[in-house]
């Protein structure tokens, strides 16, 4: 599994999944910084990538096109920092290395982790 690390997270999160054995690049190291998130996603499903974002649009992305991949994994915490929470996400990403490749949507707060696998599908009311 590789990991491109979006925008909107710090670039020390590559040296961070880096020393947990696992392969990512930031996205200023792939692309335009103002890039719309569907070039990034796009860039990342072309190139093998999971997208680690803070950004809820990816999922959104997702929903609206039925995508299988990428897969996303979102941190949803007020410090996204990799001190606070690279631990919680680490472990998610091993945890769930085979739902990543196969696609999926995986989102990491403080108090839990979620896993969605892709397509997404809408919930339909009995």
């Amino acid at each position: 599994m590789k990991l491109l690390v979006d925008m909107n997270l710090s670039p020390r999160w590559v040296g961070v999944l880096a020393d947990a054995g696992i392969e990512a690049a930031h996205w200023i190291t792939r692309g335009a910084k103002n890039a719309p998130d569907t070039e990034i996603m796009a860039y990342a499903s072309a190139n093998g990538y999971v997208v680690l974002t803070h950004d809820l649009d990816f999922s959104a992305i997702l929903a609206v096109t039925h995508g299988e991949k990428p897969s996303v994994v979102q941190i949803r915490a007020d410090d996204v920092s990799p001190g606070a929470i690279g631990m919680q996400v680490i472990s998610a990403l091993r945890q769930m290395a085979t739902e990543l490749d196969e696609g999926a949507l995986i989102t990491v707060d403080p108090n839990r982790t979620r896993l969605r696998l892709l397509p997404l599908q809408r919930k339909e009311l009995p």
